[in-house]
């Protein structure tokens, strides 16, 4: 199982950013994906999850701003991220849920 995470990068507070996770080696369409993050000398979170069926979970945090979809056909899960705050600095990772399979993650650092 791979999935190769990309979309990361330098943002201000405010800005915007679309991540996105390409999957290999599993049925992607039957498992349920998440999107983790770790701030530095923090534990891991989960940010957000879909359902194989499209439903849809966030944390409190970012309810409101963060949106996670999925493209069944390319394999793929997003996380559009706007109204981003100094606070969503972390390596962002996605999952597939209840599984031990991990991308290596990526960076998204938001400061002015």
């Amino acid at each position: 199982v791979q999935l190769q995470a990309s979309g990361g990068g330098l943002v201000q507070p405010g800005g915007s950013l679309r991540l996105s996770c390409a999957a290999s080696g599993i049925i992607f369409s039957i498992n349920n994906m998440g999107w983790y993050r770790q701030a530095p000398g923090k534990q891991r979170e989960l940010v957000a999850a879909i359902t194989s069926g499209a439903s849809t979970n966030y944390a409190d945090s970012v309810k409101g701003r963060f949106t996670i979809s999925r493209d069944n056909a390319k394999n793929t899960v997003y996380l559009q991220m706007n109204s981003l705050k100094p606070e969503g600095t972390a390596v962002y990772y996605c999952n597939v849920l209840h599984t031990p399979f991990w991308g290596k993650g990526t960076q998204v650092t938001v400061s002015s």
